[in-house]
This record gives structure tokens, C-alpha cells and sequence, in this order.
């Protein structure tokens, strides 16, 4: 399955990159017209975000006049949900479509040749033997040898070549892997950009996710059943961006730059939805 998405993905990439002939601009607008397609999905998110937030202290005092009673606690909440018209199952549909993404990219960005550019298979085999026969065994990745096969094309300058891909973005590489070139402090730039956009959207996702909870540990925080929730939310804020730069420095740039570029839109949407959302909750 991931393979399906990886060649809709790829035949859509290469769609834009024929259009402005660079990789990471034709990334940066593929990673747009991703997020403009999932706007329905974040504003159900948004709207489920807030259906939830608002049954919380129903759902406390449940939990209160069953203690102890987890099979009543159960049935009650779910008679709640269903009232509400809340799926609580809903988040996981929302899950699994970040991880075909995420998987997807990863598939494409690894191999552009095979998903975007759709150079049959024997040619790349071709291509690689003529490159270790000239340059030697080593001179192909073993984790990511269409990138070494794009190397040497460019290289060469064989711009007519079908397996030629304009990786040059604002004087970066993007078919470089930090793990591999760590003498290019260059090939680190967007990798820590990304950690710092992880790091603000997650704090800004949990500040508005958490709000109303925050405002109920003012006032009990040892009683309070969501505290425990908060901590989680509060280690995973570190936790994250400690292994989106271990993805990152061990993926070709590329993967990066789309992961940059989705937290850079994301956290623009999640402000922009959070104040119309706010807004309306306020006129209500």
C-alpha cells in the first residue's frame, strides 16, 4: 500500500518539478498542495479537539460517581460520546494517514528515480554497474543508491539524461545525507530548522489543546485526572524533536525540507483554525 501512495506521490512531484525544474521548490509546493487537500481533515480535527475539550468535566465527574467501577465508567462515558456524537476512535483515522505520509515520503524521497521520475528498473541497475565500474564498489550508497546514481549524473552535467534531477536548492545539496557527509556543516541547516519548527508546533498544539485543562489544575491539580496527560504532553515535547533530528540526519535532505515546510503550514493552520474556532465559540 505504501508503494501506491509513493508512486501517486512521485507522478504528482515530478508533475511540479516539470513545471519549475528544482527538486526542493518543486517539494515546497507539493508539500502545499498536500496541506490544502487535508484542510477538511484539520478543521474535523479542530472541531473534534473541541467536542472533547468540552465534555472533559463530564467525563471527571463519571469518573467521580463510579470510582472504582471501571465497567459503568465505560458505558457511561460512551452513552456520553454518543450523545456528543463523538468518535473516539476518530484520532486513530487521523493517525494512520500521518504514517501512509509519512512512510510515503520517505519511499519517494529515498528513491526519486523509481517513484517520481519512473525510470525502469533495469536502467538504474545498468547505471549503477557502469558507476562502480569506473569509480569502484564503494562509490554507491548502500541506503541510498538512486541518490548516488543522481550524484554522478550531475556530475557528469548529463542534463538530457531521463535519470538527470535538479537537487540544487538555495546552494544545498538535497540529495546529501547528513549522516554520510558530516564534514559539510551545510547539510545541517534544514535538519535543525525542522527540530525547531517541531519543537513550536508541539508546544504550540499542546498550549491550545491544553488550556482548558490548565485552567482546571489551578484550581485542584492534585484531583485533577488530566495532570497526568499534561506531563505526557510536556516529555513528548522533548521527546519528538530528539527523534525527528535522528530521522532527519540519517534521511537525504529532501525528506527533511518537506517535513520543514509541513510544520512551518501546519503550525499557520493550527493558529489560524484555533482563532476562527475561538472566535465563533465566543459569539456562541
Amino acid at each position: 500500500m505504501i508503494n501506491f501512495f509513493s508512486n501517486i506521490f512521485g507522478y504528482v512531484l515530478n508533475l511540479i518539478y516539470g513545471l519549475v525544474s528544482n527538486y526542493g521548490l518543486a517539494i515546497i509546493l507539493f508539500s502545499v498542495l498536500i496541506k490544502i487537500i487535508m484542510i477538511p481533515l484539520s478543521i474535523k480535527q479542530e472541531k473534534t479537539m473541541r467536542k472533547n475539550q468540552k465534555v472533559q468535566e463530564q467525563m471527571k465527574i463519571i469518573q467521580i460517581k463510579h470510582n472504582g467501577n471501571q465497567e459503568k465508567i465505560n458505558q457511561e462515558m460512551m452513552e456520553l460520546y454518543k450523545k456528543e456524537k463523538i468518535n473516539p476512535f476518530g484520532g486513530c483515522f487521523s493517525i494512520i494517514i500521518q504514517f501512509i505520509l509519512l512512510f510515503a515520503m520517505f519511499y519517494l524521497v529515498r528513491s526519486p528515480l523509481t517513484y517520481m521520475k519512473k525510470v525502469n528498473n533495469d536502467v538504474i541497475e545498468n547505471q549503477k554497474a557502469e558507476i562502480r565500474q569506473e569509480l569502484g564498489d564503494n562509490s554507491i550508497s548502500s541506503n541510498y543508491p538512486e541518490m548516488s546514481v543522481i550524484k554522478y549524473i550531475k556530475e557528469k552535467d548529463l542534463k538530457d539524461n531521463e535519470m538527470y534531477i535538479n537537487m540544487n536548492f538555495v546552494g544545498l545539496d538535497l540529495s546529501k545525507v547528513p549522516q554520510e557527509n558530516i564534514n559539510d556543516i551545510k547539510v545541517f541547516i534544514i535538519p535543525v530548522l525542522y527540530v525547531i519548527s517541531s519543537v513550536v508546533s508541539i508546544k504550540i498544539s499542546t498550549s491550545i489543546n491544553n488550556k482548558k485543562e490548565k485552567e482546571d489544575n489551578d484550581k485542584d491539580k492534585k484531583e485533577d485526572p488530566a495532570e497526568m496527560a499534561a506531563q505526557m504532553n510536556k516529555s513528548m515535547s522533548w521527546m519528538m524533536p530528539i527523534l525527528s533530528v535522528t530521522i532527519s540526519l540519517m534521511a537525504p535532505l529532501g525528506l527533511a525540507l518537506y517535513w520543514l515546510i509541513n510544520n512551518i503550514i501546519m503550525i499557520a493552520e493550527r493558529l489560524i483554525l484555533n482563532k476562527i474556532f475561538s472566535k465563533e465559540e465566543e459569539n456562541a
